[in-house]
């Protein structure tokens, strides 16, 4: 019941107009079902969100954070000992570290070093890198990398939309073409019965040859059998187009008296938004995927500066103010500290040379991708546009063949009935007649395809749908 109602209500949304109990499916208000509804699109727009919850993630790499040890330990009545170590940290972008801590222990089992004021002992400090680590670090290139990858999501998320788009105009495209072929031959179906119909007539009056029926009854029989088959191929193609049909996450299936906008070629280039983009308009700078590899070589030059950072010795140094009483400001003094310097260096480098060259070599095969896709790009579009002007001319061509062929069959036609023509010459006329209007419909179907692969090429993701 719910997935009729979700049909009946597309079908009422996607009226353009109504004649002779048909709904015309215009087509740009399909795609704008498809883009708002259908699945991948919206997947598109997990792409985004995938971008920004790792950009938050690493952000908390910065976060502060607050530590607290406690240990204590009690045996046969005796209490060894009782630790609270607290920590309030707060890192930097840079390799540095700003802390506070509450030190407190007591028992009867302390080490000398560990003696504290009964109190506790208070400490501020920082602790810093000083070769490794300081320029840039894990946190520092997790965080550029995030933004990196953002901004890629955003223009991959361009790609999956548009690609979707133009899956489903290629999807239209065939239907539209299915419903003129199946209207070519139902036309020519009437017009076989309606001369099978007179010539009849003719027989019985003894104006016509008896035999002229038989051969007028076989032209039925033929635009019968041709329409049949066209409605069978109708049908496939309807079911092709229901795929890119949904609304609320419900799959729509395209009813039988749902059909094309004949006059698709006016909306076309407005809903594909490749209007008024001449050749010497084109350029590539913009073009979602080049913004996509572009920012993944950025991602990629962070992390070999990262692998390149680690080639420097680890060199870690922290100082710390110790004071009994925090509250006076005057009591904190340089003379009592706590500090310390670590040093780390491996010998030979091969851990850290071997990860430096492999990031060298992924930042050298994505700049060999980028530049591929651009003369890709760039010569793809420019065979487009080519292949456009081309069918300007072969629509023209086909429409003037089309114009003759019906000159030629009204000629015959009229012939025919003075008598000085043959039904078999008037069944050739209309079979080339027919054929002539079929490879139309095939030349207009390459025309609207290649417009669409045009939109691809410049990979748009349509704003006004």
């Amino acid at each position: 019941m719910e997935r009729r109602f979700f049909i009946v209500a597309f079908l009422v949304l996607v009226i353009g107009h109504a004649q002779q109990d048909t709904l015309v499916l215009n087509f740009k208000e399909y795609l704008g079902y498809v883009k708002k509804y259908h699945p991948i699109a919206k997947q598109a727009q997990l792409t985004i969100s995938i971008g920004q919850a790792n950009l938050m993630k690493a952000r908390g790499g910065f976060d502060p954070k607050i530590e607290v040890d406690y240990d204590r330990k009690k045996f046969k009545g005796d209490e060894y000992w009782d630790r609270l170590n607290t920590t309030f940290k707060i890192p930097t972008y840079f390799g540095i570290e700003f802390k506070g801590g509450f030190e407190q222990i007591e028992g009867e089992n302390i080490n000398g070093d560990e003696l504290l004021p009964d109190d506790g002992l208070y400490s501020a400090g920082v602790s810093m890198s000083l070769a490794r680590g300081f320029w840039i670090n894990e946190r520092m290139a997790t965080l550029r990398k995030a933004k990196f990858f953002r901004e890629q999501s955003k223009a991959d998320q361009d790609l999956l939309v548009n690609q979707v788009l133009f899956d489903a105009s290629l999807a239209y495209f065939d239907w539209l073409q299915a419903h003129n072929d199946a209207e070519i031959f139902r036309n020519f179906l009437e017009n076989a019965e309606v001369r099978f119909e007179g010539i009849k007539k003719s027989a019985l009056a003894g104006d016509r040859a008896t035999i002229d029926t038989v051969e007028a009854k076989i032209a039925v029989q033929n635009r019968a059998l041709s329409l049949e088959q066209a409605k069978v191929k109708l049908m496939n193609k309807s079911l092709e187009l229901s795929n890119f049909l949904w609304i609320n996450d419900v799959p729509v299936e395209l009813q039988p008296n749902v059909v094309p906008d004949t006059n698709a070629e006016q909306d076309i280039d407005v809903t594909l938004e490749i209007m008024g983009k001449p050749l010497d308009s084109f350029t590539i700078d913009n073009h979602p995927k080049l913004r996509s590899l572009n920012f993944k070589i950025d991602g990629l030059t962070v992390d070999k500066r990262l692998k390149a950072n680690k080639l420097l010795p680890k060199i870690d140094v922290n100082y710390n103010f110790l004071t009994e009483t925090p509250e006076s400001i005057n009591s904190f003094d340089v003379e009592q500290y706590k500090g310390g310097l670590s040093f780390y260096f491996p010998l030979f480098l091969r851990k850290e040379r071997g990860d430096l060259r492999l990031a060298k070599f992924k930042l050298q095969d994505a700049q060999f991708e980028r530049d591929n896709a651009q003369v890709e790009i760039r010569n793809k579009v420019l065979a487009i546009y080519r292949e456009l002007d081309s069918y300007v001319t072969q629509n023209q061509l086909i429409f003037d063949i089309v114009r003759d062929y019906n000159t030629l069959l009204s000629a015959e036609e009229r012939k025919f009935s003075f008598g000085e023509s043959s039904l078999f010459l008037i069944n050739s006329r209309e079979s080339k007649l027919i054929d002539a209007e079929l490879k139309q419909n095939e030349v207009q179907n390459k025309f609207f395809k290649t417009k669409a692969k045009l939109f691809q090429s410049l990979a748009i993701n349509p704003e006004n749908l």
